[in-house]
């Protein structure tokens, strides 16, 4: 064991001879860089953890990537239909890293009860559904089945079903509007609720109900294999922007395809802004742990005056005594991180 150790040890332990001053500065350093290291775990578990929740529930109800007839790509309802006789249907099979894809359909509609009514986007899903990110906030019921033959079965949002004073099991009229010509009476379907769900989102919550795909094809008078667009789902949500090209270069040309990320472009911005305000939090620690580690460091040092005069006048070098403080410096740098992260 060198000497600037040893006496680094003595200080630190206070054995050298009885602390005054330095002691409980010292403390206070230890707590307060446990303390910024508590926050900084804090801050990155929460920003990190809502990045990839929110993420992943907007990517639940739209899927990572969706592709759709160029006449199509910015309505929040299906006009334009493309055929599911695509290489890429059922399986993108020339694309590596894609998990599912699935046919869907969209039309706005208003759900009519004896009390109140409620605007709505309903979403029509078929056989080749992909259900396991929506049995997440599945509350209340069960998740309908288009398997089999058409039915009036549908999933609507604890939002929705609390507006319109509704439950499990109850009934309830949709109007949509036609396409084809707005003189005519509107389409009228009766669905009733199988499942509630509640992802939490109010913005997605407060749209979309799922029905069966089948009733759109109908109210639009598109053949069986006619749909809205296509929804493929990812391995990795980091490939998004690499597997979008490969997509769109893979496909026809009539067809286009869109990122979740351009479609929910303001809510990633917002998403974007966890790390900027992680990293300020971090900084602010990190500040601050430093501000109060020199703080201690030279409480230390003017209280040490009359021994750093003494190792002098042994012929101490400065660089000696330098390493002496800067034991102390990692010592207590070293506790206030181990009890920080413990």
């Amino acid at each position: 064991m060198n000497l600037e150790f040893f006496i680094a040890k003595r200080l630190i332990t206070g054995k050298e001879h009885k602390i005054s001053i330095s002691a409980p500065i010292i403390k206070i350093a230890i707590a307060a860089i446990a303390i910024g290291v508590i926050m900084m775990l804090i801050a990155i578990a929460t920003g990190v953890g809502l990045k990839y929740k929110i993420r992943e529930k907007v990517t639940a109800f739209n899927g990572h990537i969706q592709i759709s007839n160029y006449d199509n790509n910015r309505s929040e309802v299906s006009v334009a239909p493309v055929s599911t006789k695509q290489d890429f249907y059922p399986r993108f099979n020339d694309v590596d890293g894609i998990f599912h894809v699935q046919a869907v359909a969209t039309k706005g509609g208003i759900i009519r009860t004896e009390e109140t009514f409620e605007g709505i986007i309903a979403k029509g899903v078929g056989s080749d559904y992909y259900w396991s990110p929506i049995q997440e906030f599945l509350i209340e019921g069960s998740l309908p089945d288009y398997t089999g033959d058409l039915n009036s079965d549908v999933l609507i949002s604890k939002i929705t079903a609390n507006r319109l004073k509704l439950g499990v099991g109850d009934s309830f009229f949709t109007f949509f509007l036609r396409d084809d010509d707005t003189n005519k009476m509107p389409n009228q379907r009766k669905f009733t609720i199988t499942g509630i769900y509640d992802s939490g989102f109010e913005e997605i919550d407060n749209r979309y109900i799922f029905i069966d795909i089948r009733h759109i094809q109908q109210m639009n008078k598109w053949a069986d294999d006619e749909v809205g667009n296509f929804e493929v789902l990812l391995n990795s949500f980091d490939d998004i922007d690499e597997k979008n090209n490969e997509i769109y270069n893979k496909t026809v040309s009539y067809l286009n395809t869109t990122t979740l990320r351009d479609k929910y472009y303001k809510i990633f911005e917002w998403i974007g802004l966890f790390d900027f305000n992680i990293g300020l939090i971090i900084g602010i620690m990190i500040i601050v742990g430093g501000i109060n580690m020199i703080t201690a460091l030279l409480v230390l040092i003017l209280e040490r005056t009359h021994m750093i005069g003494i190792l002098k006048a042994l012929g101490t070098t400065n660089w000696s005594i330098r390493k002496v403080f800067l034991y102390n410096a990692a010592y207590l740098i070293g506790i206030g991180l181990f009890g920080g992260i413990w």
